[in-house]
């Protein structure tokens, strides 16, 4: 109402309204025809509460706005906090990626240790082995080789006892021997 008050103070101290000749309130003026219109336009707007209804409109809308607001505001939030989380795993994942890493190196390094101590392992078998052979083979060659030589010696003292032996003396050795291996079995 205090609006309407203050409109219709401004509205018949307008300028133009004093600039008119002739007398103000007549029907004859146009700015008194046009003030009454006015003024009776106004009274249609506020008899039918249009100045209320607008009010009230304006403020449903700042109250749907403020409603899309807050609920902006809480799906930013929500969006926050869901960024927030996936921030969070996406380090956690890393963390768990590094680590994996890291033990994979670990074991990698461990299994080329122990990749390392079986090849020195084996060489060493194999070395051993090799040596075992080659002392194996000497000792097979010292004993062909002192075989032979019995052989030989053995062929060369039959060949000497042969030539120096009478048909006498070998009777007498062979009694000797039969003699010696009857003592030897009693």
């Amino acid at each position: 109402m205090r609006k309407l008050t203050l409109t219709l103070a401004l509205a018949l101290s307008a300028s133009p309204a004093l600039a008119a000749s002739g007398p103000f309130f007549s029907l004859g003026n146009t700015n008194f025809i046009v003030l009454l219109a006015f003024l009776l336009f106004l009274a249609v707007l506020v008899y039918f509460k249009i100045p209320g209804l607008l009010g009230g409109m304006l403020d449903k809308r700042a109250e749907g706005i403020r409603d899309e607001l807050d609920e902006a505001r809480k799906l930013r939030e929500e969006a926050q906090s869901l960024l927030a989380s996936y921030e969070r795993k996406q380090r956690e994942v890393e963390d768990q990626a590094q680590r994996i890493v890291a033990h994979a190196k670990e074991e990698a390094k461990i299994a080329a240790e122990q990749a390392k101590a079986e090849l020195q392992k084996s060489i060493a078998r194999r070395v051993a082995a090799a040596e075992d052979q080659i002392a194996s083979a000497q000792t097979a060659a010292v004993k062909e080789v002192r075989d032979r030589a019995a052989a030989v010696a053995i062929a060369a003292a039959r060949d000497v006892i042969a030539k120096q032996m009478t048909a006498a003396e070998g009777n007498k050795l062979i009694d000797a021997a039969i003699s010696e291996v009857g003592a030897k079995l009693h």
